[in-house]
């Protein structure tokens, strides 16, 4: 049910996420000049917060993950001295960056760290959300792959972020398995359990993420995620363009100016884009398996080397129940698949 009065305009936030989860879209490759021109076309439009660094986060670059174009430092610094307005934020993730990392961005002119930690590992997050507020950050964060749990457990781990200091706590669908229904449901659950804002991040692999978002801010998310032309992990993220004009539509007030807004994605993403984001078969079955969206390009790369089917990679991930840092387990199975022959499409399908 959702809770907007007759006749209001409530604000949402639409916050820009294609330098850093885009980033993945293009191998960590954007340079910094890039970064300020898309962080500059962001500003105009009036995107108050835009998220920037290697797409894994903050620490991030390395043989693991994919080497980036530039230091996290250097990306925030160019996002910084090419706006005017907005607020420039950082991804942390617990075990991959460190307090140190994050100072390092601090310096460079960040001003919002957004601390993302697996959806039942709520404590992970105490010591950077507490740090981070000390040097007063604006802090968001994140519970990853939101779908693994029911909303109410997924409410009691949100508690923990609101006793901590956060002052958004996020729904993430970071594999872009749910649907509308699952996705109000959740936030629902949240808006009575914390006193903090809240928000959600949609990635786009079964098609809903702009359906999934509306849902959301129904019930009473205040900052939806998006990405120029949908850039991101796997099939991409709910499209910052189709956002703010959906929303307007919808009735709610973003403050973005939408003309500015689709010429930045038109004319300066679109031409560094390598190409289009659609949900291809890897990205809906990544989203149907419930696997993080971040597995897209090395389960490709290992259905390619071991003979197998990209699907029977990401089913059987799925059932393992396979969560993001845990992408050798791509190898294994691949490698355990060509061992059995099992080439033929696995049946049935995994709870999201």
């Amino acid at each position: 049910m959702s809770i907007r009065k007759p006749n209001a305009r409530p604000k949402v936030t639409l916050v820009d996420t294609s330098l850093r989860d885009g980033m993945s879209s293009v191998s960590h490759m954007f340079t910094p000049q890039q970064v300020a021109e898309v962080s500059k076309g962001l500003d105009k439009a009036g995107i108050s917060t835009i998220e920037v660094a290697h797409g894994i986060g903050l620490g991030a670059s390395s043989i693991q993950y994919g080497f980036a174009a530039a230091t996290d430092p250097e990306y925030v610094r160019a996002a910084v001295e090419a706006t005017s307005q907005a607020d420039i934020a950082v991804l942390y993730v617990p075990g991959i960056a460190t307090l140190a990392e994050l100072q390092g961005a601090i310096d460079a002119g960040a001003r919002t760290v957004r601390v993302a930690v697996h959806c039942t590992e709520a404590d992970c997050a105490e010591q950077p959300i507490v740090w981070a507020r000390e040097q007063g950050m604006r802090v968001m964060s994140f519970l990853m792959m939101s779908h693994k749990l029911e909303p109410q457990a997924l409410a009691e781990q949100a508690a923990k972020l609101d006793s901590y200091g956060a002052q958004v706590i996020y729904v993430v669908d970071s594999a872009g398995a749910m649907v509308p229904d699952g996705a109000g449901a959740r936030v629902a659950a949240l808006r009575e359990a914390v006193s903090a804002e809240l928000g959600f991040h949609a990635h786009n692999n079964l098609g809903v993420g702009i359906a999934n978002a509306l849902t959301a801010a129904d019930e009473g998310a205040t900052h939806i995620d998006g990405s120029l032309r949908g850039l991101g992990a796997s099939a991409g993220n709910a499209q910052t363009e189709v956002l703010a004009a959906a929303f307007e539509r919808a009735g709610y007030d973003t403050g973005v100016d939408l003309f500015p807004l689709i010429d930045t994605a038109e004319h300066v993403v679109a031409p560094l884009m390598k190409e289009p984001q659609i949900v291809d078969e890897t990205a809906l079955i990544l989203g149907y398996a419930g696997v993080y969206s971040t597995f897209f390009h090395p389960t490709k790369r290992a259905a390619n080397k071991y003979g197998v089917k990209e699907r029977d990679i990401l089913m059987e991930l799925g059932r393992r129940g396979v969560i993001g840092g845990q992408e050798d387990m791509i190898i294994d199975v691949a490698a355990e698949l060509a061992g059995r022959g099992e080439h033929a499409r696995l049946s049935g399908a995994v709870s999201t």
